[in-house]
């Protein structure tokens, strides 16, 4: 076969006749051009993708709306007719504000009046006053914490809880617990031990206010 010869097409198994030639071209830069559109509306899109992303990054969100503190003396007042204890309400410095004040009945029936604050430092503190409680509610209040010493404060003594060097205590890092007339009292949260302090001198206070 000298070189001149027409090329033999494997699927044919024989050379293309002009036409067959024609087509095949004509195929041939149809699927180019159809790939190339293909490619070009993916980069199209993910240009798009890529404006939109810079887009949510950069513009500036207006900031949320910051939560009016709860007045504690308030739901306290409004809260006293479940009982005749005096609920607790701390007398706190500046900078202190309450994010929850309220009325809670498990199910063993047991009133419970929570108050959570956040402190100067942006960290959690809290006071339970269970009414009559029992102690299965203690234990369950401070999810079964180890004692690990005791304090006076007050005039108040407290059992302490210090779990701060444990993996993950959650709101329970620190707490302190004690009974006073008819209410079992707990304390603690995330605050460090200034904060702490200034809390149970606070609590402690009211307690012994009456005595």
């Amino acid at each position: 076969m000298s070189g001149k010869d027409p090329r033999v097409v494997a699927e044919l198994g024989r050379p293309e006749t002009p036409d067959e030639a024609a087509a095949r071209k004509a195929a041939s830069s149809r699927r180019h051009r159809e790939n190339r559109t293909f490619t070009n509306l993916l980069a199209a899109i993910v240009v798009c993708l890529g404006v939109v992303l810079v887009m949510v990054l950069v513009v500036v969100r207006p900031p949320m709306p910051e939560r009016e503190p709860i007045d504690v003396a308030a739901a306290a007042e409004a809260s006293q007719i479940v009982s005749n204890q005096p609920l607790i309400v701390p007398e706190l410095p500046e900078g202190w504000g309450s994010n929850a004040a309220e009325i809670r009945t498990g199910a063993d029936q047991i009133v419970t009046w929570h108050v959570g604050y956040i402190t100067p430092a942006e960290q959690y503190a809290f006071v339970q006053q269970a009414i009559d409680a029992n102690p299965t509610w203690l234990v369950a209040a401070i999810e079964g914490a180890t004692r690990t010493g005791e304090r006076t404060i007050d005039g108040t003594t407290w059992i302490e809880y210090d779990q701060r060097a444990t993996e993950d205590p959650g709101n329970l890092a620190y707490v302190l617990t004690t009974e006073h007339d008819a209410s079992t009292v707990v304390i603690g949260g995330t605050a460090d031990d200034t904060e702490l302090q200034t809390f149970a001198e606070a609590v402690s206070a009211q307690l012994t206010a009456g005595d």
